[in-house]
Parts: C-alpha cells; sequence; structure tokens
C-alpha cells in the first residue's frame, strides 16, 4: 500500500514514545515496527492503533501520530 520497495520489518526492542505534546511522553511497548526510510509506523502489545513517527540514530523512536488500523497508517505515509 505504501509503494515503498525499502520497508523493513525493524526489531521491537527499542525505546518507543508517543509524544502527544509538550513535555507529555508515554512509553509504548511495541509488538510491531515497519520502517519506511526514516519514518516507522509501530504497533504496541495491547492496542489496536498504529502510530507513526521518526526513527532517530540511536534506534528510538518518537510518535506523533495515530491511525485506526494498519491501512490508514499506510495511506498516512
Amino acid at each position: 500500500m505504501s509503494g515503498d520497495q525499502e520497508a523493513v520489518v525493524l526489531d521491537t526492542e527499542r525505546t518507543v514514545n508517543w509524544v502527544a505534546g509538550p513535555g507529555a511522553h508515554e512509553a509504548l511497548r511495541p509488538e510491531i515496527v515497519l520502517g519506511f526510510h526514516g519514518l516507522c509506523l509501530v504497533k504496541p502489545v495491547d492496542d489496536d492503533d498504529w502510530y507513526m513517527g521518526s526513527l532517530y540514530d540511536d534506534g528510538s523512536i518518537d510518535c506523533w501520530a495515530a491511525y485506526g488500523d494498519l491501512y490508514e497508517a499506510l495511506r498516512g505515509l
């Protein structure tokens, strides 16, 4: 759906935060992490939503958008 031929499945052993606003960070426990160059889609454990975020050089991810399903999230890329 994304059309990205270089998308990869990434290791879930990384720091992932939901950045809802200034000073408001919530840790997410990833079940699935999909990498699209500098962007990622994260499906947390015990949550049906998909979160989009930025992948940093240290492997951590800050998510700043949420989608109700994978199709929606892929279209958001």
